[in-house]
């Protein structure tokens, strides 16, 4: 999995969790402050849109078994933002508040910042996405910290077969002097011999 593809991820699933807030209070909001709610969603919506296209960018430069998963992941993605902007366009046309008003009647709920069914459920969909990322996340760290472990061991093991192998070519070394010494006394005691018995025969 890409590091920059789930970096992107978190960062559309805080955004669309904070959109979705957003959205939920806005219908019934004063007219000056629900003026300033909808820029901020205007702004949410650019970035969330910017967000979307860069983790399409990334899906399509990788291996096509990994492109896949996260394509389909993407289009998920790209239609739950679909809903949020209809959703929102809902909100800021001419009737919103008073079609929000007769919604609050009709279902009989008294709290004005209740959320809709959809709305409950794409909250939950971005916490459990963030959530799964986050695990993602603490997964790839837990591989690389195995990894590094995995290679001071096999540092250590090599260092210490090179000192192994050291130690076998001092004593090699000096196997080999032992041999050189033995020949030169076996050949001195070869010519003693030769010259003794040449002073015997004469």
């Amino acid at each position: 999995m890409s590091e920059v593809f789930e970096g992107y991820e978190r960062q559309y699933c805080e955004l669309s969790a904070n959109l979705s807030r957003k959205s939920n209070s806005a219908a019934l909001l004063p007219d000056h402050e629900k003026k300033q709610r909808f820029s901020e969603i205007k702004v949410g919506l650019d970035d969330a849109d910017a967000l979307i296209r860069k983790m399409d960018l990334e899906a399509r430069s990788l291996q096509p078994s990994v492109k896949a998963v996260l394509l389909a992941k993407l289009r998920e993605y790209k239609s739950d933002l679909n809903k949020l902007k209809r959703e929102i366009k809902r909100i800021t046309s001419p009737d919103a508040n008073q079609a929000a008003r007769e919604e609050l009647l009709e279902s009989g709920m008294a709290d004005v910042h209740a959320v809709s069914s959809d709305q409950r459920e794409r909250m939950t969909m971005s916490v459990e996405r963030l959530n799964q990322s986050s695990d993602r996340i603490t997964e790839s760290r837990r591989t690389i910290l195995e990894t590094e472990e995995l290679g001071v061991s096999i540092l250590q093991d090599l260092h210490q077969q090179r000192e192994t192998l050291l130690h076998s070519h001092q004593k090699l070394h000096g196997v080999d002097d032992a041999i050189d010494k033995s020949k030169r006394v076996l050949t001195a005691m070869s010519r003693r011999m030769t010259k003794h018995k040449w002073i015997i025969g004469s």
